[in-house]
């Protein structure tokens, strides 16, 4: 646990922050279910892949692997995080169950749009998200401050990526 240097005057704008957020979350609540092409999925076992099924440019798919397989260490992130704020501030255990919850949904949804589109091997996918959640991630920060620091500069740089894979793969796709 590295909440020794937390200062808990900084609990009441904590919570003001966190139900500002929760306020915006709600009004756009959405569930990956509502964004996903379902009428491009085929059953694997029927209609095996093959790798002309492929649609959009391999620098696209690898842009969405890359985000796909970051977001699939949530169990690691989720667990350090935890660990490292245990005992702290009731809002920071309430964010980081907010927060895993959001995430769980970005791995959901690419994972299955990878899939109904047969953007990629299923298999290869497959042992690919199995490896990098072996893996496991182990950071070695030492103070709250820098878990914080990290999980904001890491959220920044995950919106900047994912709105200019939007831009580059829309052309190629509208679902994405």
């Amino acid at each position: 646990m590295l909440t020794n240097d937390l200062d808990f005057r900084l609990e009441p704008r904590l919570k003001e922050l966190y139900e500002q957020h929760k306020i915006r979350a709600q009004k756009i609540d959405w569930g990956y279910h509502e964004f996903l092409p379902w009428d491009k999925g085929m059953d694997f076992k029927r209609v095996p892949w093959d790798e002309s099924q492929v649609t959009l440019p391999s620098g696209v798919i690898t842009a969405i692997e890359t985000a796909l397989l970051t977001e699939v260490n949530l169990p690691w992130f989720t667990t350090y995080l935890s660990a490292t704020f245990k005992g702290s501030l009731s809002v920071i255990t309430d964010f980081i169950h907010t927060w895993t919850s959001e995430e769980d949904q970005h791995s959901n949804l690419l994972e299955t749009y990878l899939l109904l589109t047969r953007s990629v091997n299923p298999k290869r996918i497959h042992d690919l998200r199995k490896s990098v959640v072996e893996g496991g991630f182990e950071p070695d920060f030492h103070t709250p401050i820098e878990a914080m620091t990290y999980t904001t500069l890491q959220e920044l740089a995950t919106l900047v990526f994912y709105n200019n894979v939007a831009k580059v793969s829309s052309k190629h796709d509208p679902d994405l």
